[in-house]
């Protein structure tokens, strides 16, 4: 009985679990680039007072499905259509995205919402001359990304945006609701396939319905677990009862 005890605890914290998984996924509907979590469930046996266990173990992978492109008309926005990431650096550390909606900062960097650096081929994207054209002409520069990344300011190559694809989705660590990293960079690969699209940005791949029927079915199963619980322990209670009677 105590073993029923311990495995329905354990159901209940494998719900809870996967119910705050879908509640970030909830959270961020509307956060750009935004790729929700898929949630599994991996076996595992281990030796509790010398019985063998199975324990089930709510694992995380991120659904890297893409997302809906959105027309801006910005040209500093980004997306990329398939696969891949953007780079970017801050706080001296870089980081893998998808959110692409970008603007230069007083410094001619090309930078994101946060004031992390986009990186290209040559480090952080700099773009001083497209300031200082518009300031002596008093007009706009042409600012160009072709769709393998590749910076064009009056038909003059700047730079390339670096993006990046990662070999094992299953190795991405979140930071952040917009943030990814990876242990060991060798896991990435600058061969991806993916397109850039300038004047786009990439909505997040939520699918609300979805996320709210995975929700309502975490919350019956876990109020199940909850009455089977209940049920355990008064019986646990009256065997414990009968037996101090003798």
């Amino acid at each position: 009985m105590i073993d029923r005890l311990y495995t329905q605890m354990q159901a209940m914290q494998v719900l809870n679990r996967s119910q705050e998984m879908t509640a970030d996924n909830l959270s961020n509907i509307n956060t750009p680039g935004f790729k929700g979590t898929k949630v599994f469930y991996r076996m595992f046996q281990e030796n509790v007072n010398g019985k063998t266990i199975s324990k089930s173990v709510p694992m995380q992978q991120v659904n890297l499905e893409q997302g809906v492109l959105e027309p801006t008309g910005n040209e500093f926005d980004m997306g990329i259509n398939g696969d891949g990431f953007f780079v970017v650096e801050e706080n001296g550390e870089q980081f893998l995205t998808r959110d692409g909606r970008f603007h230069l900062n007083p410094d001619g960097y090309l930078v994101n919402s946060s004031g992390a650096k986009v990186m290209g081929d040559s480090g952080p994207v700099q773009l001083a001359e497209y300031m200082q054209s518009n300031g002596e002409t008093g007009g706009n520069a042409m600012l160009e990304v072709s769709k393998d990344g590749t910076i064009r300011l009056n038909n003059k190559a700047q730079d390339r945006l670096r993006i990046v694809n990662v070999e094992d989705p299953a190795m991405l660590n979140r930071k952040g609701s917009a943030y990814f990293s990876v242990i060991d960079e060798d896991m990435l690969s600058e061969d991806s396939t993916g397109m850039v699209m300038q004047g786009y940005y990439e909505k997040g791949n939520v699918q609300p319905l979805t996320e709210m029927v995975d929700m309502m079915r975490n919350m019956q199963a876990f109020e199940s677990q909850q009455r089977a619980l209940k049920t355990t322990d008064e019986m646990l209670s009256q065997v414990t009862t009968r037996l101090g009677r003798f």
